[in-house]
């Protein structure tokens, strides 16, 4: 059964960014506008988790999810919100919010956090090690392993494999890692991807066995 989670958000480009790259992972994606939409949506659809933004038309993500809440919804909810201080992510928290993610940010940051909410809401076991051959990469103790050697890796870097050992086999675009390791803000025309692929090479991948170029699409994991 799919995974569905609610994006409430009213930016066109973020809401498409949050929603294009949740779909890219597995998840089934429903999009609303605003939080009379969302409650129209909540009533007819069982969803595991939501992303809120705060600031919305209507009804806004904070008056969403009292009212929620006030139903004994207990749907797990991200928060968004180009807001950062404590009083603004306690108001969030006090609204009845699990978590809150301030805006600009990674997709990959929000993803680990919608995930870890859909665990958390169903008590599913973490599974905290990704493997390709004999590449290893611990995704608690943040270590990488080539071969039974440790390698050391920059936090883009550590990034970036994980999420092509979480696409073994599949190749994946330039957009899709432009997305998941940057923020939606950045310049797509960048060549930033070539750059950490070639630096994630040069330290897991000397030989370019694992790490394939795929011409006119991106790149792909081999085993």
């Amino acid at each position: 059964m799919d995974v569905r989670i609610l994006v409430v958000e009213d930016d066109p480009k973020i809401a498409s960014f949050v929603a294009g790259g949740l779909k890219q992972h597995g998840f089934a994606v429903d999009l609303a506008r605003d939080g009379d939409e969302a409650l129209a949506l909540v009533g007819t659809t069982a969803f595991d988790a939501a992303v809120v933004d705060i600031m919305l038309p209507r009804l806004d993500g904070l008056s969403l999810v009292k009212r929620l809440r006030a139903a004994r919804n207990a749907l797990p909810v991200l928060f968004l919100s180009a807001r950062s201080s404590v009083d603004d992510r306690i108001s969030g928290l006090q609204a009845g919010g699990d978590d809150y993610l301030t805006k600009p940010f990674a997709f990959s940051e929000l993803l680990a956090r919608v995930q870890a909410l859909i665990r958390r809401a169903s008590r599913a076991p973490e599974a905290t090690r990704l493997v390709a051959g004999d590449l290893e990469l611990d995704l608690a103790t943040r270590e990488v392993r080539s071969g039974g050697q440790l390698m050391e890796l920059q936090p883009k870097e550590f990034t970036l494999l994980a999420f092509l050992l979480r696409h073994v086999g599949r190749p994946v675009t330039k957009t899709m890692i432009l997305e998941h390791v940057w923020d939606y803000s950045y310049d797509p025309q960048t060549n930033a991807v070539d750059v950490l692929v070639h630096r994630l090479r040069a330290k897991v991948d000397p030989d370019h066995r694992r790490i394939e170029t795929v011409r006119g699409v991106g790149y792909v994991l081999k085993t």
